[in-house]
């Protein structure tokens, strides 16, 4: 409970698909709970349509989605993957699991996302990769970027933890790279609990991934009685998720309209009824180029400063709204330090990371509910 006796506004609460208990009940009746089942195949064949690309590898996580990214490339000790600094542990974890070595790159003031004008010169002769974080949604600048990595030869993976449904200039994110990978954690627009999928836009990559995502054998051809028997062909690991998580993805999926919906309703009250107090107070609210469709997955402030933002959130608290800062620099993490490198400095990433709030935005929060956030943050005065 809230100081103001209300009941606490949680900063997610998974959404529950309209056929999502029926389906995990199928899952457990039937006994066939192990991966590669039929609600695997469904859950793919709606990611397909949903994102445009034809090969689709259902993961246990968007990590291990990037780990197996990693391992297609065949990443040796002492290459070197370019990425923000401004993301998830995972983008990172992913490719020094492989002997890659992290360059951090500064972040855009304005979307967070990577700045393209410095991805450049942080190219050396051991750069393998460029990994672009579409944070929010919101696309990098994929013209340039894709530009960039084909001029240098270098694989182009997007991380697109939180951009299904996005696009940019007319064109789903998760399309541009030669790789992708998506996550279905609970605190994304659609949820499985802990989920993801890599996505594979280059032809001969389809075949490898696979036996990638059945601990280095050739299983997946042996049921479908390509092969008599079925070996240790390659290096690999367990990603495949099992039937009951495929199960309720795919009742998620199936609701995909209706959740965006509503999470796009949330964003634009956050938006418009917030804009007069952003802009007395100094903060900074989203922005979303022309040209980016976002998916309304996370809205978010920026403080002025550290200070403010510390009593923002305890201001939130005590009016029963629970929010939460975001990512944390990882050229300056402990780790950050000791596998990677920093490109230029990310002076802009240390500012957001101090910064950044973000609000409740699910699709149950109700029009009460928003309401009383929105009211919560206009109580606050910047000081």
């Amino acid at each position: 409970m809230s100081t103001s006796g209300l009941s606490t506004i949680p900063f997610n609460r998974t959404h529950i698909a309209e056929n999502e208990l029926n389906y995990l009940a199928e899952v457990v009746h039937q006994g066939l709970n192990s991966g590669n089942g039929p609600f695997t195949k469904r859950a793919t064949e709606l990611l397909r349509k949903l994102t445009g690309s034809e090969q689709v590898l259902l993961t246990t996580s968007c990590t291990h989605a990037l780990e197996m990214s990693a391992l297609l490339l065949d990443l040796r000790e002492g290459d070197e993957v370019i990425m923000p600094s401004f993301t998830f542990v995972s983008t990172a974890n992913a490719f020094a699991l492989r002997g890659a070595i992290p360059v951090f790159v500064d972040c855009r003031p304005d979307t967070l996302n990577i700045d393209e004008r410095q991805v450049e010169s942080a190219i050396t002769n051991r750069t393998r990769a460029i990994v672009v974080v579409h944070y929010g949604g919101v696309g990098c600048a994929m013209e340039i970027i894709s530009a960039l990595a084909e001029r240098h030869g270098l694989a182009l993976i997007e991380d697109n933890a939180h951009g299904l449904g996005a696009s940019y200039r007319g064109r789903p994110l998760g399309s541009f790279g030669c790789m992708a990978t998506q996550s279905f954690h609970a605190t994304k627009n659609v949820q499985c609990g802990e989920g993801g999928a890599l996505l594979l836009n280059e032809a001969g990559l389809a075949a490898r991934a696979e036996i990638i995502r059945e601990k280095g054998t050739d299983r997946s051809r042996f049921f479908r009685g390509q092969v008599d028997k079925y070996r240790w062909v390659d290096i690999g690991s367990n990603y495949l998720p099992s039937d009951l998580v495929a199960a309720q993805l795919t009742a998620q999926l199936e609701s995909f309209d209706r959740i965006q919906v509503r999470r796009h309703a949330v964003w634009q009250r956050y938006h418009y009824e917030l804009s007069g107090w952003a802009m007395e107070n100094a903060v900074a609210q989203p922005m979303v180029p022309e040209g980016c469709l976002h998916p309304a997955h996370l809205y978010y402030l920026l403080l002025p400063d550290l200070e403010n933002r510390q009593s923002f959130i305890g201001h939130l608290s005590q009016n029963g709204v629970q929010a939460t800062s975001h990512f944390e620099p990882l050229h300056s993490a402990p780790a950050g330090l000791r596998h990677g490198r920093v490109a230029s400095g990310c002076p802009v990433t240390e500012k957001t990371a101090d910064r950044l709030v973000r609000l409740p935005l699910y699709a149950d929060l109700d029009e009460a509910e928003v309401t009383r956030v929105i009211n919560a943050v206009l109580s606050y005065k910047v000081v």
